[in-house]
């Protein structure tokens, strides 16, 4: 694939920025989360959990990419990194979606079948999803390694400076349909059944006149911040695998729209973050600490007084 000039300065951009707000974030929740886990061990969290460390997975390789496209978009590395990181990638990316499917499925029976869920309220259950899920990930993410090690006719690894991005004939043969599976079961059936679990979810939280305002805020915001995730990280970039299948190659915009999914990392935190109260309160109370422990207060007083009312605010509606 040829790229226009400068491109390799549009994805140098996009890595350093996901890369400087991600990881911050990214291990805040996962610290929050382990904070969590010691006072109670709930689904919702696990799953969260899970869905933390993928994100932190693709942001550990994101310096792969950083120096590939530091270099021209040209990959001078070890080629043992370049399946690794191109696995690892794809696999946060695909195991996402899978996740964010399996939070709206356990927000929306916590709503619509209360009782129901209590009895089955079992943090095994998600324990054994989470399981399943990043096998089905893993599994489907492993085309990489098939095509790169064991179809011949190897472009990119007789190449040896392009990573990933040329394909002979026989290795789309197997690639293409490969990508229309993938599609339809990792992007198509998680989008369509997290739209269902969410409607139902906000139609029934905005019809309950008990509940607070506070928490019909919290479930739209939830809502919001999956659908983004879906529609803007991750529909242009599946909707390639469409259209490589109908022309017989990979379309030339591809490699661009990947670079939304890149952002899905800075995104999941917000959904956590609506996910219930104690973690918005104990990831607050954390937050809070870090910038106190750098000294923010002068330049983002502000911000800390607002953090501080969210926090408060959050503990006397809904408690400890």
């Amino acid at each position: 694939m040829e790229y226009f000039d400068g491109a390799q300065w549009l994805f140098l951009m996009v890595y350093i920025v996901t890369f400087v707000a991600g990881l911050p974030l990214n291990l805040l929740v996962f610290v929050t989360l382990i904070r969590k886990f010691r006072q109670q061990l709930v689904s919702i969290d696990i799953l969260l959990f899970n869905l933390t460390v993928s994100d932190l997975l693709l942001l550990a390789f994101l310096p792969f990419r950083m120096v590939e496209a530091a270099a021209g978009m040209e990959w001078f590395m070890p080629y043992v990194f370049c399946p690794l990181s191109v696995f690892m990638y794809f696999s946060s990316i695909y195991i996402t979606s899978l996740f964010l499917m399996a939070i709206s499925i356990e927000r929306y029976m916590a709503v619509a079948y209360p009782i129901k869920y209590k009895l089955l309220k079992n943090p095994l259950y998600s324990v054994a999803g989470s399981v399943v899920i990043w096998i089905i990930g893993s599994i489907h993410c492993s085309i990489v390694y098939i095509i790169e090690h064991f179809v011949p006719d190897n472009t990119n690894k007789t190449n040896g400076t392009r990573c990933y991005n040329q394909f002979s004939p026989e290795q789309l043969t197997i690639l293409l349909p490969v990508r229309l599976e993938m599609f339809v079961v990792l992007f198509c059936i998680p989008l369509l059944v997290t739209v269902f679990c969410y409607f139902n979810f906000v139609k029934i939280i905005l019809a309950q006149p008990r509940i607070q305002k506070e928490k019909k805020r919290r479930a739209i915001g939830l809502v919001v911040a999956t659908l983004i995730n879906f529609i803007i990280c991750f529909m242009p970039y599946n909707l390639s695998h469409v259209v490589g299948f109908v022309e017989g190659q990979s379309p030339l915009w591809r490699t661009y729209v990947l670079l939304l999914s890149t952002f899905n990392s800075t995104v999941d935190p917000v959904i956590f973050y609506f996910s219930s109260a104690s973690f918005k309160k104990m990831f607050l109370e954390g937050l809070l600490q870090v910038m106190d422990k750098i000294h923010l207060e002068s330049c983002w007083g502000s911000c800390m007084e607002r953090c501080k009312k969210e926090k408060d605010d959050t503990y006397e509606s809904h408690g400890p």
